[in-house]
């Protein structure tokens, strides 16, 4: 939903602040100067501003491996699918399980039925982030006080309880009447001025139900999948990109604005890989894309370049002459005060697409493929003409018989840009996008399926870590 409130973030800092990670986490201690009993307020600003962040930090792990982005310097780990110790980012998703597992404590305690629900919500987001990529992980046994080292839960354990949570949220969520609303001040998903109670309600709903549309379609390699499932969970969900859920309040900046500002600053980060630019300017697929320009700025030499993902830099200048492609402030979707987005409409309509595609109701499909198209383009804020010219293309505009999962996957793929999503899409995709191939350099023989267990896990934990298996080997779901 777009921010139309700026808050002061000293007021949200002190929300922030007031966590109690327990159990799994850090055995709190008696300090007077600590928070012993946050209040359901409290956990709401922390709760809805970690999922924001812990967003982009999950999207910003994978982004090379999709090749949105590439590494200016030659054999970047990202890039080439070397190891990496992803310690904070597994800290952080379990810090936010473990804030928004005290709300759900204390919202049981008061009978709070939307702060329940979204406690739930926020729980299985960020579950879903560690099951996606690393697959078995601790949950039955995590938030236990009194047990250090949890064991791990099988992959499809973790999904399922995933899906309980999910379906909690919405139980939940679906009350009407509700003593304790919603704190509007406190949350930073949903906080424009004009909603009241029960809209805000609502739209936590239909946030609910669109992480349920994502859980179900992630099963669509699998036997048991269910369109039918997807297309309900759709059709109570996003509306509009007015619905759209993101966290928009910063200490100054996007996150991913600031990785802008940084390559502005020559602390080179954020440049965008040949395999976007080219998705996008013609090269690919033979049409010219207007969200292009609404994503990156033209280069000091007046083209769209990217770069080549495990190759490095193209240019000789110390990687300081900007003639390759980044990500831009100028962006609707990367400026300074654009939200970051967690999950839109337009995502929700490649989603009801496929599905529908996989139900056999083409006319269902290809209505949601064009309207998940024009939802992104109004979404970066593309001119009308250039919107209506793009969607009257033969190239686009191939008809119900013509539609395919191939399309889908192709449109989708610029409408998850910069989100954790789009990893997910490309293994159940087999990254079978067009010319899209291995990065240079490569540390596997084929494209990575999933990460690492971090290094600090094992040494907390590691006694249940799992046995490491490679890199390329697909979890249950691929």
């Amino acid at each position: 939903m777009k921010k139309v409130i700026k808050y002061s973030f000293y007021s949200v800092l002190l929300t922030v602040g007031l966590q109690s990670c327990s159990g799994y986490f850090d055995d709190l201690a008696d300090n007077p100067n600590q928070v012993v009993q946050p209040t359901l307020p409290s956990l709401l600003s922390t709760s809805t501003y970690k999922i924001g962040i812990n967003s982009y930090s999950a999207a910003s792990a994978i982004v090379p491996f999709v090749q949105y982005t590439a590494s200016p310097a030659a054999n970047g780990a990202g890039d080439t699918y070397q190891t990496q110790n992803f310690t904070s980012l597994w800290d952080a998703l379990y810090f936010a399980m473990a804030d928004a597992n005290e709300m759900k404590k204390v919202a049981v305690t008061l009978g709070a039925s939307e702060y329940l629900g979204v406690a739930n919500l926020m729980i299985a987001y960020n579950l879903a982030i560690v099951n996606d990529y690393w697959g078995s992980a601790p949950f039955s046994q995590a938030f236990d006080i009194n047990n250090f080292y949890p064991q791990y839960d099988s992959e499809e354990a973790v999904y399922e309880s995933t899906l309980g949570l999910i379906d909690e949220a919405i139980a939940e969520l679906s009350k009407t009447g509700a003593t304790m609303p919603l704190a509007a001040a406190n949350d930073l998903v949903y906080n424009g001025p004009s909603l009241n109670a029960t809209t805000r309600r609502e739209l936590w709903l239909k946030f609910a139900y669109a992480i349920k549309a994502r859980l179900v379609n992630k099963l669509s390699k699998q036997s048991n999948y269910d369109p039918t499932a997807v297309l309900d969970a759709v059709d109570n969900s996003f509306t509009s990109n007015d619905e759209d859920a993101g966290m928009g309040i910063f200490n100054t900046r996007n996150n991913w604005a600031g990785v802008s500002l940084s390559n502005i600053n020559q602390s080179l980060g954020g440049w965008l890989s040949e395999q976007l630019i080219e998705h996008l300017d013609g090269t690919t697929y033979g049409i010219f894309d207007p969200r292009l320009p609404k994503i990156t700025d033209l280069t000091v030499d007046g083209i769209y370049i990217g770069t080549v993902n495990g190759a490095g830099n193209r240019g000789t200048q110390g990687n300081t002459r900007h003639d390759e492609n980044y990500i831009s402030r100028n962006s609707p979707w990367t400026s300074d005060e654009a939200p970051l987005w967690i999950v839109t409409y337009a995502e929700l309509k490649f989603i009801e697409a496929e599905a529908a595609l996989a139900a056999g109701n083409r006319p269902r499909a290809y209505a949601a493929y064009l309207t998940g198209i024009g939802a992104n383009m109004d979404k970066l804020e593309v001119a009308a003409a250039d919107k209506a010219t793009y969607l009257a293309s033969p190239l686009v505009a191939v008809g119900e018989s013509g539609l395919t999962l191939e399309l889908i996957f192709k449109e989708k793929y610029i409408a998850t840009y910069l989100n954790a999503e789009a990893w997910n899409d490309a293994r159940r995709h087999d990254y079978q996008y067009k010319d899209f191939t291995m990065p240079e350099n490569a540390a596997l023989e084929t494209f990575i399926r999933r990460l690492d267990y971090p290094q600090g896990e094992a040494n907390k934990n590691g006694q249940n870590v799992p046995t490491e298996v490679p890199r390329s080997t697909r979890l249950w779901w691929d």
